[in-house]
């Protein structure tokens, strides 16, 4: 037990207690693929009060979604490894481990690991909402257009 009565021990839901919640890396995570990505949710909507949703992507080489505008979320991106190409409003990015970038809503942006090496970033949408485009694209991404319209994102193509 620590200083605060927690048990570093405890289990997720007891983390969960008061609205706190901590996720540690043992933890099991909701985790699906789309865009070539590995995409494991951290905090959804359902648990932040609509407030963000945060996951943390995995992008191998080649991997990324195609451009899009968001008309509901600002999305902010962090990379933690690896190196990540940014396309926002017409510019490149190159963005390195320690980058962070945020795109307002209604910007066209992409992202694509052109490297040989695999990165991994952390992803924040606000306000949450747009998980559940994630989790019904990861399971039928032929409809992507469809899908995308469902939650205010348009797709383009990359040309």
């Amino acid at each position: 037990m620590d200083a605060y009565g927690e048990d570093e021990n405890s289990s997720q839901e007891d983390r969960l207690m008061g609205g706190v919640k901590i996720v540690r890396p043992t933890d099991e995570k909701k985790t699906i693929h789309g865009a070539g990505d590995e995409y494991s949710f951290l905090a959804v909507g359902a648990e932040t009060n609509g407030h963000y949703f945060l996951m943390e992507a995995v992008v191998p080489p080649g991997g990324g979604p195609p451009p899009h505008i968001q008309t509901r979320e600002e999305e902010g991106f962090y990379v933690l490894e690896g190196e990540v190409v940014f396309r926002v409003g017409g510019e490149r990015h190159v963005a390195t481990t320690g980058t962070f970038l945020h795109v307002p809503r209604g910007i066209v942006h992409n992202f694509k690991n052109e490297s040989e090496e695999m990165a991994r970033m952390l992803i924040f949408f606000a306000p949450a909402g747009i998980e559940g485009l994630m989790e019904k694209l990861a399971a039928s991404p032929a409809d992507l257009l469809a899908i995308g319209r469902e939650y205010g994102v348009e797709y383009f193509d990359e040309s």
